[in-house]
């Protein structure tokens, strides 16, 4: 930032040539930096130091009133961020609207406050004495007359009358919200003067909407028959103070503003108080006038918010058309910078939101230190805090997430090793890794799963034991102690840091290959659903008639081989199917027409007729439980937006969207009565294979230097533990999610190798974070603000970061074994609903996604993305290109034998956005991604501001340095 006074000039000035280049630099730096008077006014007022924050003002606008013979204030709107009308006809409060204020009253309140009183920091404990304050002021001042003071002070001073009560005849969600009921549409909280608040304004439901510690500022416009000028008076009080029943909820008032005026001006009046309230409740504006010192500063806060306003020709939109709020408020940081009003770009952020991860210490295992001095502060609210009714829907969501995962690598898992590995060891690996890793790891937030590289390496490591005579268990035992190992050496050394390097290039590559597979398998197996349950497209309802099956015996022969009434011939390939404990059957006794299916084909015999291989519909019927879990959670996760019910039930009904789902369908599926493939669950704790115990044996079976070995397939091992949980860790910690308790990349790893022996010992699987499930879990416990502004939107606060529903899930996931009899009604097909919406909820927010989008939509409506303001479309087209030909390739080797290389890919990832800065510009990187960290810059950077530092020490400024800086120039050029 460059100020310039042109008080102080260099030495030379009185030299034409030293003049003329000094205006000329002068000139050009203002062209560059303009700064209106209003603004440079207001950098004093708002750079003050000041701890405490400014409060949150709610504003309540009265107007006056005549009742017959009396005259009373009637509340007429008001504001905490948007204005609400009290609506007349309908008797209620209007929808929150943008306030559109008219040009001209905004001149007419400058005036109002150039010419009015204005009292700051006054000294009130009462209305009556606040309002005796300002007539005396005003006369002293002689802008009225004494005769007035009575007068005056009667209007100021009668009862108030508020929109706090509800009509007889409510909406069910307004029941709702409260149980008492009243044929009263209002209610008067004052009595002309009344020093303490009314019961109304004690049960005013509105107080939830207002933040707390807030304050209120007060708006009295009126018309009377006394004044021949306008009184107007602007006060601010040293104090909040309570003034009785002045306003609609027991707030303590802070401001207030005053305008009485000749008759003939209502409309006038009225709009001069709606601009006074709307530019109280502006941020900027609040600020200024908690922190004016005089009129003028006050005058300066309007001249800055006139400098902001838009202008709407009247001729071309409709004044009586009420703006909606938008979804997002913006952010008044950029005006409160008066220093550059104008707009600034703002890049993407740091690599990943790398979650607080240091420096490297120059200690051995420095960041395994600082990831548990980081963490150990936060171990008791890790718990208490998982002490919430939101939890139990994270954890319903999870854990029906993890089984069908245990399930589906269980089921895969035994086919790949001869059962060596099955469902039950999954479920037990699942529930001892999953447990252990939330209660000791950096991130709790992180969900332990198998991965489908790690499935493909088994089989392989699985085939490659059997053709050469080698013990499996005990070579993978080996390959897990030495993988293990290598994890130790990887905390020890540090090398987590190279996720610095892991830009928001190779986490989407990454996030979104792993969403795609849980789609695309969760589509598979609805597909595979229509192969052994096939549709009847060769039904004709007509030929119904036609339709038959029926049960023949089998030829004599053959019955009377069964009976042993004559020998069996040589050639019996004729009956060699039909088993010989039925041969003391007299099968000719039977009657086979009234046999079952089952029964015929038991007893030998055949079916015939069209209708015999009907199958039921169960496709259509498994179709159905898919899709309509899949579409009633996303319906039901967007309800909390929903105009529909109060605002808890909203929420309520969003967090349990889900686990509602579920059961929804399940009930669907009970009632239907069909034979769905239901979840099948082991039901006896013992492994799956007889012959295999629960431990593993490290020596006898194998070799001795396989032992030794076993060091080469570990490592491939560990660089696919090792990408997959950082790179997983990393969208976890994604600065979008604003945790606050920090990361523990090297606390994670350190965790995860312990576990990799640990099940490798107990012959059960082995696990790393899982991506989806992981941004599933975030997603089921993100907190929004509960007492949000009429109109706004609730704001986005955070996750709630706690190791209870992790543990939780997992110590579920191991007592299923005993929850078989229940579990065994929910059928597959409602599962894999919730894998797909795990899957495209993943891909939510994910940029790569938005800019595929992008090419199906023309130029006109395309969104309003920030870097398509900065970046040419034909360049992010191609960013997107490349993203999709990389991702098209990691799927490729993904679907081949070639899986097995898969970490090293996502290596190559890396590599290729290192590549990427020879095509694109630093500028286009910086919008499409993050820019790469250049750590010999930043020590060279670091080194110079140390020994600039040591300088400004030793180096003591001289009087004439002194004076030229307190000056305000400053040239750096």
């Amino acid at each position: 930032k460059v100020m310039v006074s042109n008080e102080v000039k260099p030495h030379g000035a009185g030299d034409s040539k030293a003049t003329h280049l000094w205006e000329l630099l002068h000139s050009l730096i203002l062209s560059f930096h303009e700064v209106s008077p209003a603004a440079e006014r207001l950098r004093y007022i708002l750079s003050e130091e000041d701890d405490m924050p400014t409060p949150t003002l709610f504003t309540e606008m009265d107007t006056l009133q005549r009742e017959g013979d009396e005259l009373e204030w009637k509340e007429s709107a008001r504001w905490v961020k948007f204005e609400e009308k009290v609506e007349e006809g309908g008797e209620r409060w209007s929808k929150p609207h943008v306030s559109t204020l008219s040009l001209h009253s905004l001149f007419e309140l400058r005036t109002c406050l150039q010419t009015g009183t204005v009292l700051l920091d006054l000294e009130g404990y009462s209305l009556p004495q606040i309002v005796d304050d300002i007539i005396e002021r005003q006369i002293e001042e002689g802008m009225i007359s004494p005769d007035l003071r009575e007068k005056i002070s009667f209007v100021l001073l009668r009862k108030h009358r508020h929109q706090t009560k509800k009509p007889i005849h409510r909406s069910l969600a307004d029941i709702g919200k409260s149980s008492s009921s009243t044929s009263h549409a209002q209610s008067r909280s004052m009595n002309d003067i009344a020093d303490t608040p009314s019961t109304d304004q004690l049960k005013n439901k509105f107080m939830k909407k207002i933040p707390r510690d807030a304050e209120a500022s007060n708006v009295l416009v009126g018309e009377v028959d006394f004044l021949n000028k306008p009184f107007v008076a602007f006060v601010r009080l040293a104090q909040a103070t309570t003034l009785g029943g002045l306003t609609e909820v027991p707030v303590p008032t802070r401001f207030l503003f005053i305008l009485l005026g000749p008759q003939g001006k209502a409309k006038s009046y009225n709009e001069i108080g709606r601009a006074i309230a709307t530019l109280m409740v502006d941020d900027l504006f609040s600020d200024v006038a908690y922190k004016a010192r005089d009129r003028e500063d006050l005058i300066a806060g309007i001249d800055e918010f006139l400098d902001e306003v838009i202008v709407l020709p009247p001729g071309e939109w409709d004044p009586k058309i009420r703006i909606e709020p938008p979804k997002k408020v913006p952010s008044a940081d950029k005006r409160k910078s008066v220093f550059s009003l104008n707009e600034l770009g703002q890049m993407n952020g740091t690599a990943g939101g790398g979650g607080g991860l240091a420096e490297d210490e120059e200690i051995f295992c420095g960041g395994l230190y600082l990831d548990i001095k980081r963490k150990l502060p936060w171990l008791p609210s890790d718990f208490y805090e998982g002490f919430h009714i939101q939890s139990i829907s994270a954890v319903l969501f999870i854990y029906l997430g993890c089984i069908t995962n245990a399930i589906t690598f269980g089921g895969l898992l035994g086919d790949a090793t001869d059962n060596y590995q099955g469902v039950m060891e999954s479920f037990l690996g699942t529930a001892l890794a999953g447990s252990v890793f939330c209660l000791f790891s950096g991130q709790p937030l992180i969900i332990l799963s198998s991965t489908g590289p790690i499935l493909i390496f088994e089989k392989l490591l699985f085939e490659f034991s059997k053709n050469n005579a080698i013990d499996y268990m005990e070579l993978r035992l080996w390959i897990g102690i030495h993988s293990c190992l290598q994890c130790f050496v990887l905390v020890a050394t540090d090398a987590s840091y190279i996720i610095k390097y892991m830009t928001r290039f190779t986490e989407e590559g990454f996030s979104s290959l792993i969403s795609f597979i849980f789609i695309s398998d969760a589509i598979k197996k609805m597909v595979g659903a229509f192969k052994y349950y096939p549709i009847n497209t060769d039904f004709k309802p007509d030929y119904v008639t036609t339709y038959k099956c029926e049960c023949l015996a089998p030829d004599p022969m053959a019955a009377m081989i069964f009976n042993g009434l004559v020998p069996m011939p040589d050639n019996s390939s004729s009956v060699s199917g039909v088993s010989a404990c039925f041969h003391s059957l007299n099968v000719t006794a039977l009657d086979w027409s009234q046999l079952s299916k089952k029964e015929c084909l038991k007893y030998g015999g055949s079916l015939v007729g069209k209708s015999c291989k009907y199958v039921p519909d169960l496709a259509l019927m498994s179709f159905i439980l898919f899709f309509g879990t899949y579409s009633m959670t996303v319906s039901l996760k967007k309800f909390k937006f929903s105009r529909y019910f109060p605002t808890k039930l909203r929420k309520l009904i969003s967090d349990f969207s889900i686990f509602m789902s579920i059961m929804t369908f399940v009930g669907l599926d009970m009632l239907m009565g069909l034979k769905t493939p239901k979840l099948i669950v082991p039901t006896e704790f013992k492994p799956t294979r007889p012959d295999r115990g629960w431990l593993v044996m490290p020596f006898g079976k194998n070799p001795w230097w396989m032992y030794l070995a076993s060091f080469v397939p570990a490592l491939l091992v560990t660089i696919l533990i090792f990408m997959d949980q950082q790179i997983s860790a990393v969208i976890v910690n994604r600065k979008e999610n604003k945790l606050k308790k920090g990361c523990g990349y090297h606390l994670d790893l350190f965790w995860v190798g312990v576990l990799m022996a640990t099940c490798s010992f107990m012959g059960l699987p082995w696990y790393v974070a899982a991506t989806v499930i992981s941004i599933a879990h975030i997603d089921s416990l993100k907190m929004e603000s509960e007492s949000s502004a009429p109109g706004e939107q609730p704001q986005f606060l955070g996750v709630r970061e706690q190791r209870v529903t992790g543990i939780l899930v997992f110590v579920l996931t191991g007592v299923s074994i005993f929850l078989a009899p229940v579990l065994k009604f929910i059928p597959m097909p409602v599962l894999y609903g919730v894998f797909l919406y795990m899957g495209v909820a993943s891909l939510s927010g994910i940029q790569f996604w938005d800019r595929i989008k992008l090419y199906m939509m023309p130029s006109k409506h395309q969104p309003d993305f920030s870097y398509l303001r900065h970046v040419p479309l034909r360049r992010v087209h191609l960013f997107t290109l490349i993203q999709i030909t990389c991702l098209a390739v990691l799927w490729i080797l993904k679907s081949t034998f070639l899986a097995i290389i898969f970490p090293v890919m996502i290596l190559g990832l890396m590599v290729v956005r290192k590549m990427l800065d020879m095509v694109f510009s630093q500028h286009d990187l910086a919008w499409l991604d993050d820019l790469l960290p250049e750590k010999e810059k930043k020590k060279k950077d670091d080194a110079k501001k140390k020994g600039k530092e040591k300088e400004k020490k030793k180096a003591k400024p001289d009087d004439s340095e002194e004076e030229v800086r307190n000056s305000g120039f400053c040239c750096p050029l």
